[in-house]
């Protein structure tokens, strides 16, 4: 009998991550002689991790990405994208900051100025699409005149921070999407609506999953395939797999755990797409642009 190949892979221990690799954690799809060890942490800790080429398989960061493409190529399966959706920055509610529409940036820019932002990791495309959104780098500290003041904060301690005064405004990724206004915060800007009212329609890129180049173009087709064949079982599956992934729901009830689970598992989570393609390339483009990040990508996705 052939021993199976082992497999690193890496995902964070939230709904969509469990939802999409259940079929794997629970044997219930055929892997052809490879095995998948789980290695379940933090995104900020896997993007780490992944710039070190320390996992075989990784989800990470798109912002991530662009860090550690001599070491990864893009699966076309996987991906995190905020459909008019996306992170956001909430407010304490009751201290007095104008709600603004979408569209009004200006006036949304002008009302973070002084302020202090709670981020979840210098490395996160929330993190990326903040700077985009602000017009210009940030750094954790202060960065001058006019402009707000950053703060790292685990992304389950944002809401502690804001409610201990540690931070005056908070950057939300995973379930507190859905919950700021049940924990007493106000939204101030969803950055998945402006990014898409910005640039035509085209959805933010969040995550995606990387495979290590070390393996051959045949090894990452075979890998690619296995994994999209998790997440399409666990679409064609849906209620078994959204119990599985409540584990990790930290308090989400089985409606708020399905509704987050459908915002980031999805057909494009299937495959990017041209207009996820399309959307990353953007995204990636105007962070170099702005001098947030240090090269131009050239995206390399496993066919």
């Amino acid at each position: 009998m052939i021993k199976p190949r082992l497999v690193t892979l890496g995902h964070s221990p939230d709904p969509d991550d469990a939802f999409m690799f259940y079929a794997l954690k629970e044997h219930r799809i055929e892997t052809h002689g490879w095995e998948f060890d789980h290695i379940l942490q933090d995104i900020q800790t896997l993007n780490e991790r992944a710039m070190r080429g320390d996992l075989d398989i990784s989800a990470v960061s798109i912002h991530a990405y662009s860090f550690m493409q001599d070491k990864y190529a893009l699966l076309p399966c996987g991906a995190s994208m905020g459909d008019q959706y996306g992170p956001m920055l909430v407010e304490k509610t009751g201290t007095g900051t104008k709600q603004f529409a979408p569209g009004d940036t200006t006036s949304i820019r002008d009302s973070l100025k002084g302020k202090t932002i709670a981020v979840p990791g210098l490395m996160t495309s929330a993190f990326l699409s903040l700077q985009i959104f602000w017009g210009s780098k940030l750094l954790p500290g202060n960065n001058g005149a006019g402009a707000p003041e950053i703060v790292i904060v685990p992304f389950d301690e944002i809401f502690n921070a804001l409610k201990d005064g540690k931070a005056d405004v908070g950057l939300l990724i995973h379930e507190g999407q859905l919950t700021y206004a049940a924990e007493g915060f106000d939204l101030i800007v969803d950055l998945g609506v402006w990014w898409f009212d910005k640039t035509g329609g085209l959805p933010l890129p969040l995550g995606g999953n990387v495979i290590h180049k070390r393996f051959t173009p045949e090894e990452r087709r075979q890998l690619n395939i296995i994994l999209k064949e998790s997440i399409q079982y666990s679409l064609d599956h849906r209620a078994p797999a959204v119990t599985h992934s409540m584990q990790y729901g930290r308090g989400l009830d089985t409606a708020l755990a399905d509704r987050f689970v459908g915002m980031y598992v999805n057909e494009l989570t299937l495959d990017y797409g041209q207009r996820g393609r399309d959307a990353i390339s953007l995204l990636l483009k105007e962070g170099y642009d702005l001098g947030i990040l240090p090269q131009r990508i050239e995206l390399e996705f496993v066919q």
